[in-house]
């Protein structure tokens, strides 16, 4: 009688991996304290004490604490992340709750009422229900890695196995206990039924644990051991039952406690082992075909067997009546529940319909930035080899235009000329000078740099855009500008989109303002970029790769997704808001660099550089980029 016992914890026992070295005694010590102290004591209460009603009592006791020790060593387990997990555990333990229940109201009668339950029992209902969530569990398969299993579909589907056992228990079972009784009928078809869904969770145990490895396989033999010992006890009481040679207590019930005491033992193993969730098959993914084919089953099963009551069966007219009653009202919940599912499964399947047409349309538009992305690479080697081009007869033209400019041997007026000519000439030079910084693609290095003298670039590449439009450029650099830690051929890049962008913006307008300030706080630099345009639609989008707003060929979206990517390289901040007043403002916060901190602004060696550029941007702002002719 003690050989489960020895089997099902020495299974666990030699197989332990060292896994946590603190879990492990506790489990294997609740384990053995399971066999021990539920199986051990009934096993020699069943073998050596006589029927009387303290040995009763004893049985409904102990039959409790087996339940109870299997939901709490099933539930324990419901803690993991894993949502399909834990659905798995929970439902096990309903399972073993529901048993409980009906052994609650047992142990009343007999116990606390001094009654012998009576047969058809009050509580056969909960035995022959409570198998029903744990069937529902197998559906779950919480070793599949592959999340193939839709939420409210799989309630559906747990709805209409409730309803189909149900409807058997009504169609079956209820008829010999109300409608026409008779006890021996009702005995046979109560065995006989339960014995059936008890095979079915056997089954299911058998099926994942033929198809699972490592831990899994571990955990569903356990769960298949307990079940099918289950379904034997179970089978062998009832009949016992039957025959009139049941007590509480006896030997009959010495398999359905180990079932239990097993069922928590397979509970432990699992929350030792952890096990990981396994990869599916590689083959290409297929939709679940057992929740279609068992709301098949359910629909047509119910009207065949109503069928076969009132043709082919020779029951009384009374059972076919009621038969025929149970039948059309699990039709309509039928009925109703397939609409509900297959109303779910049809959004499900239109939603990712839409899903696929948007990522296919992501993708057109994907691969049609890329080849605009590639045109512009294109154009930028184009234009920096330009430029580097240009650098060489620009050099020859501003050496002779010094040369003529210092011989004094010329009259006043060519001299001015020249003069004039070798100050367009350095400006153009400072233009393509600019044009190949931003066009190099160099490594990110980062260094002290002043953020107003880059910006005082990036107003010198936006300067052509402006030109010939009603639009003004308006600069405020802070004079005491502390140093930033940072590369600036990348800050260049994010100023130049962010100017260009508000240029884009205030064209659409007609002209505009933008007004660009800098400023330093405590620990951070500030640039602020304000212009007078239409403002943005969507400012928690517009750093989203590939959103843009402008005409098809004009914008790639991917402008602010790449200052946002570099602001965050160099630890700053990034973001924009729409003023009351109307248009939009950008900010960008870099982080001051670390011998800002340290040294005082009167030995910055950068600080004559900064009022330089100040003075360089003011002529900026008041010369409004006239064009060089204007000169």
């Amino acid at each position: 009688m003690r050989q489960p016992d020895i089997g099902v914890v020495s299974a666990p026992l030699a197989a332990a991996p060292s896994r946590v070295a603190g879990a492990l005694p506790t489990s294997i010590w609740a384990i053995w304290l399971g066999w021990l102290l539920i199986f051990g004591p009934y096993c020699g209460a069943a073998l050596l004490v006589p029927r009387n009603p303290r040995l009763t009592a004893f049985g409904d006791v102990l039959q409790c604490v087996a339940a109870l020790y299997a939901i709490v060593c099933l539930v324990v387990n419901a803690k993991e992340a894993d949502r399909r997990i834990r659905a798995f555990w929970v439902l096990l333990s309903l399972g073993c709750l529901a048993w409980f229940a009906s052994q609650l109201l047992w142990t009343y009668i007999e116990v606390f009422l001094h009654r012998e339950a009576p047969d058809p029992f009050a509580g056969d209902v909960i035995l022959f229900l409570h198998p029903v969530s744990m069937i529902a569990a197998l559906a779950l398969k919480p070793h599949d890695r592959r999340d193939d299993v839709g939420a409210r579909v799989g309630y559906l589907d747990f709805g209409l196995l409730l309803l189909w056992w149900v409807y058997l228990y009504l169609f079956i079972v209820i008829p010999w206990q109300f409608i026409s009784p008779n006890l021996a009928a009702y005995g046979l078809t109560f065995d006989h039924l339960q014995a059936l869904e008890n095979l079915v969770l056997v089954a299911g145990f058998g099926v994942l644990f033929a198809k699972t490895k490592g831990d899994w396989r571990r955990i569903y033999l356990h769960l298949f051991g307990a079940s099918l010992l289950y379904a034997i006890a179970s089978y062998l009481a009832d009949r016992a039952i039957d025959a009139r040679v049941y007590y509480t207590g006896s030997l009959f019930d010495l398999p359905l406690v180990a079932s239990f005491v097993w069922f928590g033992t397979a509970g432990l193993v699992a929350n030792r082992l952890k096990p990981e969730r396994e990869e599916g098959t590689p083959t290409v993914r297929r939709d679940n075909p057992w929740p279609a084919r068992l709301a098949a089953l359910t629909v047509f099963s119910i009207p065949l067997m109503a069928l076969w009551s009132m043709w082919s069966s020779r029951n009384p007219a009374a059972i076919r009546l009621f038969r025929v009653s149970v039948t059309q009202i699990a039709l309509l919940i039928a009925g109703f529940l397939l609409f509900l599912r297959q109303r779910i499964v049809n959004n499900d399947r239109l939603r990712l319909l839409q899903g696929s047409r948007e990522a296919f349309e992501s993708l057109k538009q994907f691969q049609a930035q890329l080849i605009q992305t590639e045109k512009l690479v294109s154009i930028g080697q184009l234009a920096a080899g330009a430029a580097h081009e240009i650098n060489n007869p620009l050099t020859g033209i501003i050496g002779y235009s010094e040369l003529l400019a210092d011989d004094p041997a010329l009259a006043e007026r060519p001299r001015a000329t020249a003069d004039k000519i070798r100050t367009l000439a350095r400006r153009i030079k400072t233009h393509v000078t600019s044009l190949l910084s931003f066009a190099r693609r160099v490594p990110s290095e980062k260094a002290e740099i002043d953020i107003n003298v880059v910006m005082a670039t990036a107003l010198n590449l936006t300067g052509f855009d402006v030109r010939g439009k009603q639009i003004e450029i308006l600069s405020a650099p802070d004079p005491e500008m502390p140093p930033v830690m940072g590369d600036a051929n990348q800050i260049l890049q994010v100023f130049f989109n962010l100017i260009s962008n508000a240029v884009d913006a205030m064209e659409e307008m007609g002209g505009g303002r933008l007004t660009i300030r800098t400023a330093h706080r405590l620990t951070k630099v500030i640039v602020e970029f304000s212009d007078t345009g239409p403002g943005i639609a969507a400012p928690l989008q517009v750093f989203d790769p590939f959103y843009t707003t402008k005409p098809v060929g004009k914008g790639t979206g991917l402008g602010l997704s790449i200052c946002y990517g570099i602001v965050q390289d160099h630890n700053g901040h990034i973001y924009c808001f729409n003023r009351p007043e109307g248009g939009a403002t950008f900010v960008v916060e870099f982080p001051l660099a670390p011998s800002a901190h340290a040294t005082p602004e009167s030995s910055n060696p950068l600080r004559e550089k900064r009022e330089e550029t100040a003075g360089a941007l003011h002529a900026v702002s008041n010369n409004r980029f006239r064009r060089p002719e204007e000169d």
